[in-house]
């Protein structure tokens, strides 16, 4: 089974602000929602453990590996629960230059396992809203920083 959300946001700041803060990963407990805090500076190939905090109060710290950390583009990890194929999810932030320098984030996360028919609504609920939690944050730090 597979599933996929994914949300995105203006921000009205050039690509190199908006990177600088999703990269600050020390800063996210100060202005991010949900992602409450990193365990560590991630680096790709490496876990690094992930506190998670869902609207509606679910708390859950992964420990996900990191696959890409590139500059002004991407930042992408993958989780899973337990082992491997029980519930997994490939979580990415993608960002894109537009007009005006202003910057697309683009959010989202690609699940699969044999948990997700009976997840459908934490992932198309609770995990979405969440994502549109952080997007707001994010918008409203860089746009303070800028």
């Amino acid at each position: 089974m597979k599933r996929k959300i994914e949300t995105t946001i203006l921000i009205d700041a050039p690509i190199a602000a908006v990177w600088s803060v999703l990269i600050d990963f020390t800063s996210y407990p100060v202005w991010s929602p949900t992602i409450q805090n990193f365990d560590g500076i991630p680096k790709v190939g490496q876990r690094t453990k992930v506190l998670l905090q869902q609207p509606g109060g679910m708390r859950i710290t992964m420990n996900p590996v990191f696959l890409k950390l590139e500059t002004n583009r991407e930042i992408r990890w993958k989780g899973r629960l337990w082992i491997d194929g029980i519930f997994d999810g490939e979580h990415y932030f993608i960002v894109e230059p537009v007009a005006n320098g202003q910057t697309r984030l683009i959010q989202g996360e690609l699940f699969s396992g044999i948990l997700i028919p009976f997840l459908k609504k934490m992932i198309d609920v609770d995990t979405k809203n969440g994502f549109v939690l952080f997007n707001a944050a994010l918008k409203a730090e860089v746009e303070g920083r800028h």
